[in-house]
């Protein structure tokens, strides 16, 4: 269901308060006064069949009873009742409920049961639910409070999603304190429908809410959520608090597929790729919330510390230093202006140490100096109380100079009394303050990573060289004949076959029956070979004696052959028949690496990467990534970790050929995209030897999945199903597909080749280039919310082209959306516009879009015949040169 319908939530005309009292100490009695209280201005109407009045209004028997149209029911009765009164709700046309009631699915299965029965109660109806279990629901707006909580914080710009609502009360207390409003409070509870990507969905596009806060304790809809905060992020900062960064569950998983760096990995890398930034604190999530909105990102970490005292300076570097980043250096020139303005004994270093002694205008001079620097990039100014020291003047100096920089600058006035009016002073300003060097620091690091995660959604990815191609088919037959056989684990050889049909490098392996045929083998793969026993049910087969290494002669074959066949026999009793591969010895390795896909409960498949062999558990290197990756993200997980140093070449050791090793990546989360049926998959270890990079042992697991591919996924992958051929005269055959993120060169391309009358058609407003953020957000798109189609021109020994674009972008009723066309100046006229509008709609159509529209200038005088050709509705605007397209794509004819 979709999120427009939240609108008669957060901002509803009429509010049935069922349950209503004016007995105190009763939930019924608080929501009544916290909603007349707040001065909402619509209708109120108390439910409550004991009554005959409440609050000085009519008290109605129940919601059938109003006899007027209800936007919002706010419900506080047994949970057993609500089953019940959701159904006269949906019955009544009641736009949304909130259900303050407790008792759903946290309590157990009678809860699960209570829920079921309220999800069957508004089947088939609009009636979007918030709870239960939920504290109720605020908006700063239309003053509506009709929550249970004691107090709310003033009115702000700031909305504030909380699955708690104990803890939400307590944020409360605290926002208030610190002076930060709300424009927004939603408390979702147990998330029986309406959960964080509704809320973010419906928020994010309020242009009343400057950034959205978070509580969250699990997420139930892994795909909603990432769809939304990517789309959201990109234009509002989101900061979340994730609470539980532990799990049981994730504890208990098979360490070799990645589950040693657990659940809360998995949250981390996903805030990460949909922009959000992550707090661990109620004290961070305060001090970024404002700080994110309202001041710039710094590009780089070059903070310069400027303190009065030695001892914050020191705290603040080690602050510095627990985020893995140093102060940054400060340039010759740099240094030789501070000499001018600074004592002989100044520490001539970052921190800069201005000594206890320094006056409100020794500040200014040397804060005006480092503003100035080109290597800063963000600044840090202390100040500890002295008796040489003013708090109060120097900040009132500093002020007009600090709100003037273009950079983020933060300030730290340390102490109790004395410098609390300096703290104010900067507040008052809009300059972030703080009490220690340590929050400080943090807040310049968070407003730092959340600028990072923001580049990598808008970073354009190049392109690996050559198109990638895998053989799905070929894939899908040894998936499938495993998933036939009942058996879970594939065997080496076929996981090899997996993997190398989706171009992963592998060492050639055999199975061999007696000695004799390993003693064969081994002479046509070449001394030295590897033996192993194939049991992928048992890993660490080397710690039992299930593999030999670095045999060179037949002897030492057969007689490896024979230990394996004991020790498999000795430790492997459940199998009734022990296997033993033969390989190729690989190597010398310099380095060894592991690779993984598993299943995560509330994001689907996680891509592992990281140190591999012995050294897997001991050095716990690993990064987790959400598929589907392209070259960019893969270089992102290879960065991430420490074994990265390695393989750029240290010491003794070569750099690995990196360019490969993305391209690996890329391919196993296409293999992970493919295919839901694998539920793990380990390449330990990847091994590096020279440049080039070896897989010499694999271990896959597939179920029947509860999803088909792709929708096991929590971010939509290419829709290959989308593309297809158009034959055009003149050109031959031109390609219609999905765009790409590393299609932006080519749009570029396309862009150059424009007139400026087509541009105007297109943009209506002259460009002269497409600005890199326009760009980034043309080509990286949602498939679940956008479709973006190209046409591309491709071969004859030239590089590709495109020829169009075509669009449509769902609204926040995703049954309706709006169109957009795109054809280079030199291939009008060839049916390539039409053809490309054509499919889209058709696209639109499958996926439900029922009404389609767009907007043309007067003069586009080809879109207007274009649009008469496919039997738009158009009308001129009045009062403008533009043309309204519309259509019922439930009317579209199948060959249109």
């Amino acid at each position: 269901m979709s999120i427009h319908h939240l609108e008669r939530i957060f901002h509803p005309r009429s509010v049935a308060v069922i349950g209503a009292s004016e007995r105190p100490q009763t939930i019924g009695t608080v929501l009544m006064r916290n909603l007349i209280e707040a001065g909402y201005a619509g209708e109120i109407h108390p439910v409550n069949n004991r009554y005959r009045t409440l609050w000085g209004r009519q008290c109605h028997r129940s919601i059938a009873d109003i006899g007027a149209p209800v936007d919002l029911a706010v419900i506080a009765t047994r949970i057993t009742t609500v089953p019940r009164i959701v159904q006269q709700c949906a019955q009544a046309g009641v736009g949304g409920a909130v259900i303050i009631s407790a008792g759903g699915k946290e309590t157990g299965g009678h809860g699960a049961e209570m829920e079921a029965q309220i999800r069957e109660a508004a089947a088939g109806s609009n009636l979007r639910i918030i709870g239960p279990s939920s504290l109720g629901l605020a908006c700063a707006r239309c003053k509506l409070n009709v929550t249970a909580a004691h107090r709310l914080p003033p009115a702000g710009r700031l909305a504030f999603i909380s699955q708690s609502g104990a803890l939400a009360t307590s944020i409360f207390d605290s926002a208030d304190k610190e002076g930060i409003g709300f424009s927004y409070f939603v408390s979702l509870g147990s998330m029986m429908d309406v959960e964080f990507g509704d809320a973010i969905d419906y928020l994010g596009n309020d242009p009343r809410v400057s950034s959205i806060v978070m509580y969250m304790e699990q997420l139930n809809n892994g795909r909603r959520f990432m769809s939304a905060a990517r789309a959201v992020s990109r234009i509002k900062p989101i900061i979340a608090l994730k609470a539980g960064r532990t799990n049981a569950g994730e504890q208990a998983a098979a360490r070799h597929t990645g589950a040693e760096t657990g659940e809360d990995a998995v949250y981390d890398a996903a805030f990460k790729r949909a922009g959000i930034l992550r707090v661990r604190t109620f004290e961070e999530l305060f001090d970024c919330a404002e700080l994110v909105a309202k001041h710039p990102r710094p590009q780089k970490a070059g903070l310069v510390i400027v303190s009065n005292a030695g001892g914050p300076a020191v705290m603040a570097a080690d602050a510095l230093g627990d985020h893995g980043v140093e102060p940054v250096a400060l340039s010759a020139e740099t240094t030789a202006q501070l000499e001018q303005i600074l004592s002989p004994l100044w520490s001539r270093a970052n921190p800069v140490d201005i000594r206890g002694d320094a006056t409100p205008q020794r500040y200014l001079e040397v804060i005006d100096c480092l503003l100035k620097a080109p290597e800063t990039d963000g600044l840090l100014v202390m100040l500890a109380p002295h008796a040489l020291s003013d708090p109060t003047h120097t900040a009132h100096l500093l002020v007009e100079r600090l709100q003037a920089s273009g950079i983020l600058v933060v300030t730290a006035w340390l102490g109790g009394p004395a410098t609390e009016r300096g703290r104010e002073i900067f507040n008052l300003a809009g300059i972030p303050t703080f009490d220690s060097p340590e929050r400080a620091v943090r807040a310049f690091m968070d407003l730092y990573h959340y600028g990072r995660n923001l580049e990598m959604l808008k970073q354009i990815p190049v392109k690996l060289p050559g198109r990638l191609t895998f053989d799905r088919s070929a894939a899908e037959s040894v998936i499938q004949a495993q998933l036939n056989s009942g058996h879970g684990f594939l065997g080496e050889i076929k996981a090899k076959q997996l993997l190398s049909a989706y171009g992963i490098p592998v060492n050639p392996t055999l199975a061999a029956a007696d000695a004799d045929q390993a003693v064969a083998m081994a002479a046509r793969l070449g001394y030295p070979v590897v033996l192993k026993v194939d049991s992928p049910e048992h890993a660490h087969k080397s710690l039992w004696g299930g593999v030999r290494l670095n045999l060179a002669n037949e002897a030492s074959v057969r007689q490896a052959y024979a230990q394996l066949m004991a020790n498999g026999h000795t430790h492997l009793d459940q199998v009734p028949t022990v296997s033993v591969t033969v390989q190729p010895m690989v190597g010398p390795a310099s380095a060894e690496l592991c690779l993984g896909i598993r299943k995560d409960n509330r994001f689907g498949p996680v891509l592992t990467f990281g140190w591999g062999g012995a050294a897997t558990e001991i050095v716990a290197d690993q990064v987790v990534a959400l598929p589907p990756i392209n070259r960019l993200l893969a270089r992102r997980m290879v960065e991430g970790t420490r074994i990265h140093r390695l393989l750029m070449g240290y010491q003794d050791h070569a750099p690995a050929d990196l360019l490969q090793l993305e391209e690996i990546l890329v391919r196993l989360g296409r293999l992970a995209t493919d295919f839901a049926e694998i539920q793990t998959l380990e390449i330990n270890p990847l091994m590096v030897v020279g440049p080039s990079f070896c897989a010499v042992s694999a271990r896959v697991r597939v179920h029947t999945p509860s999803v088909p591919a792709p929708f096991h996924l929590v971010i939509a992958p290419y829709p290959n199903e989308y593309e297809m051929n158009l034959a055009v005269n003149g050109l031959g055959t031109v390609l219609i597909r999905p765009i790409r993120p590393e299609d932006a060169p080519l749009l570029q391309g396309l862009f150059a080749t424009l007139s400026s009358r087509s541009i105007y058609f297109r943009f209506f407003t002259p460009l002269k280039e497409i600005p890199g953020e326009m760009l980034a957000r043309f080509t990286q798109i949602d498939y679940d919310r956008e479709i973006a189609m190209v046409a591309i021109l491709e071969g004859n020994g030239q590089e590709e082209q495109i020829l169009a674009v075509g669009r449509i972008i769902k609204g926040l009723d995703p049954s309706v959306a709006e169109f957009a066309i795109l054809v280079g100046d030199r291939w009008h006229g060839k049916g390539i516009g039409a053809a490309l509008l054509r499919w889209c709609l058709k696209i639109a159509k499958s996926q439900g879009v029922r009404d389609i529209w767009g907007t043309v200038v007067s003069d586009n005088t080809g879109m207007i015949a274009l649009g008469r050709k496919l039997k738009f509705r158009i009308q001129r605007q009045p009062d403008s040169g533009e043309y309204e397209f519309k259509m019922d794509l439930s009317q579209l004819p199948d060959d249109v």
